[in-house]
């Protein structure tokens, strides 16, 4: 379904001039690349998950360059499969970044970690059955055989990760037990960096030296929809074996060498336990009690567009930190969660909470524009402006079904 608005805001034509406003093309080392810019003043490069954002978007209304942008993407791949966070299409990093970017050297194209395993899924459902297209098939593979080679530590199908960035929520104080004053946001940030570069970024010799790994819940949530795409058994099960915490009603997730390790329930009350919700085949009884324990609290159910930390979490914050920038998903947080946990809503027959989320987002954006994040007791934007995957709430308000798959 679909909202019904009659303020004259037209989000799709804002969110389409956006994206192609965004839109950068040429070569670079002997590839070509099209890909939209998460924003031009603050992120100039291709962000892994930030495209694959912007591919599902773009899709409604132009699938060649929807497809162009994921098989830029896949053209960054490595030899081994490895697709790196940022790919630095068309000029390297300059020296103030180099210090805080996830880098092996200069000379790379693209940064040593990783972000949410997210494209295969967003190739289903932006354009079709990932694994029957001729081009993409064959480097997607590749991609998934690097991760489960590299980041499946323990066997079960599950990733593990080695910096808070690789999940995509950057410095949530879900971190701050793991990482301490190295957890991002925080002053020695640069040093976890510099310690993980010693090691390769390999994730099986950062944990073989005692330092801290975490096998993180969104980050596997979206590799189980990845999995699934390309036809591969369902991680749900385990997932939720090794994460879900019945007695709590939460997801938390694992870690391993934690500086201050913290039990799950004594941890700050984020978002991404309703990411599951996301899953096609996640326990009805499970997603009933995230919905009503969880989401329709009043902690995150006023939260514009959905809060990263509880509004009643003494972790929240949308204070800016000493440097100056906010502290990315202590308080504020992203258009990007708002729509996984729609999906879940709406596949389980709760379109008024969807649609709840859906109306808000769009007022905030008609007032503050696409930006990086929203502060989520106001609405007031934060961040970078002309932020591409805040497109996605034309899908929050306007569901298209996924060209392929659940």
């Amino acid at each position: 379904m679909s909202i019904e608005v009659s303020d004259g805001f037209d989000l799709p034509g804002a969110a389409r001039a956006l994206l192609e406003g965004n839109w950068k093309e040429g070569d670079y080392r002997g590839l070509h690349y099209a890909f939209s810019v998460p924003s031009p003043r603050s992120y100039p490069w291709q962000w892994y998950w930030d495209s694959c954002f912007h591919a599902i978007v773009r899709a409604r209304y132009d699938e060649d360059r929807s497809r162009a942008e994921l098989l830029t993407l896949l053209g960054a791949l490595r030899d081994d499969g490895f697709i790196g966070h940022t790919v630095l299409w068309g000029q390297p990093l300059d020296l103030g970044r180099a210090v805080r970017y996830n880098i092996a050297s200069r000379a790379d194209l693209m940064t040593s970690t990783i972000q949410p395993p997210i494209i295969a899924w967003a190739w289903a459902r932006a354009l079709g059955d990932p694994a029957a297209d001729p081009v993409a098939a064959p480097l997607l593979e590749r991609h998934h055989a690097w991760l489960r080679a590299n980041r499946d530590l323990d066997g079960d199908g599950l990733l593990w990760l080695i910096q808070p960035d690789e999940s995509g929520m950057d410095a949530s104080p879900k971190f701050d037990h793991v990482w301490g004053l190295r957890a991002q946001g925080r002053m020695l940030f640069p040093s976890l960096i510099h310690a993980n570069r010693r090691h390769g970024f390999d994730a099986r010799r950062v944990a073989a030296a005692g330092r801290p790994v975490v096998c993180e819940v969104l980050t596997n949530v979206i590799w189980s929809l990845s999995e699934q795409a390309l036809g591969r058994p369902s991680l749900t099960g385990v997932l939720v074996d090794r994460l879900w915490d019945d007695a709590a009603g939460r997801f938390y997730d694992d870690v391993r060498g934690a500086v201050h390790p913290t039990p799950g329930p004594a941890r700050p009350a984020t978002w991404d336990t309703l990411a599951p919700l996301a899953l096609p085949d996640l326990p009805d009884a499970i997603a009933e009690r995230l919905i009503a324990e969880v989401l329709e609290a009043p902690r995150f159910a006023v939260g514009v567009p959905l809060a990263a930390v509880a509004l009643d979490d003494p972790a929240f914050s949308d204070r800016e930190t000493w440097w100056g920038r906010h502290r990315h998903w202590r308080g504020p947080s992203w258009v990007n969660s708002a729509w996984l946990v729609a999906l879940g809503l709406r596949r389980r027959g709760r379109d008024d909470l969807a649609d709840r989320m859906a109306e808000r987002l769009r007022a905030t954006i008609a007032r503050e524009g696409f930006r990086e994040y929203y502060e989520p007791g106001t609405g007031a934007g934060m961040g970078a402006h002309d932020f591409g995957w805040s497109t996605l709430a034309w899908e929050l308000i306007d569901p298209r079904p996924p060209a392929f798959g659940p």
